[in-house]
């Protein structure tokens, strides 16, 4: 069976997106309407263009001299939106000595669904994006709760999956000292963790939502200061 998914764009040489100099798939689709976006043309499941697993796989070796102490990472969008053929693509790389890493909110998650044990069984690593720690603030920021994110964590720690926790650091939402030190407290709790990552809030996808004639929800809304990035890596444990 040919598995085929629909993907926004690549990047060749990433350097934000795992450990090493990476080939970032940006993944078509999200059901997450997070404020701070800045790659709102990847939301709708029926853009981008369609690929199949041989052809991402080929595109990807072509840059393996430049990536074999990096890998491969899929974003989006929500990769996990479209599992199947994650699964079948990690897969392949593994069969090439890849690296994968899976950057996701984790929002789909659901234990009872089988494939969860085979993702795990190709991926290196996930990035998992933790938007806000209190439920009723994550629905206010995303629009979707975060109860099956907590689990998708709780999942990933029970099987011993290594986990970079990255958090934006944004003004009226996720930049108070309390939900801080909560998100540390639960973060605290998973021993799977090897990075914390602080992505301090920015404006540079705005043009996109010009040019998409959307709405910018957060007009008027500074970047973060240094003061409070580093309170803020402070509060979590970030060491870097």
């Amino acid at each position: 069976m040919c598995v085929k998914a629909r993907i926004h764009s690549f990047e060749s040489f990433g350097t934000v997106d795992g450990p090493g100099v990476r080939f970032v798939v940006f993944m078509q689709g999200c059901p997450l309407r997070c404020k701070y976006c800045h790659n709102p043309d990847t939301w709708s499941f029926k853009e981008g263009k369609e690929y199949s697993v041989e052809e991402v796989v080929n595109q990807v070796l072509k840059y393996k001299n430049y990536i074999k102490k990096g890998g491969v990472t899929f974003t989006g969008g929500e990769p996990l939106a479209q599992m199947d053929f994650i699964i079948e693509v990690c897969k392949q790389l593994k069969m090439h000595k890849i690296h994968t890493c899976v950057d996701t909110s984790g929002i789909y998650f659901d234990e009872a669904d089988t494939r969860y044990s085979k993702l795990l069984q190709v991926v290196d690593l996930f990035l998992l994006d933790l938007k806000h720690i209190n439920n009723e603030v994550h629905k206010e920021l995303t629009g979707l709760e975060n109860i099956k994110i907590i689990k998708f964590a709780r999942y990933l720690d029970d099987h011993k999956q290594p986990v970079w926790i990255r958090h934006v650091l944004l003004d009226g939402y996720t930049n108070d000292e309390t939900y801080l030190t909560e998100t540390k407290q639960f973060i605290s709790t998973l021993s799977n963790v090897e990075c914390v990552e602080v992505l301090p809030y920015h404006t540079m996808g705005t043009v996109k939502y010009e040019n998409m004639k959307l709405a910018y929800p957060l007009i008027g809304v500074e970047a973060p200061t240094k003061v409070d990035i580093e309170r803020a890596k402070k509060i979590l444990g970030v060491t870097k």
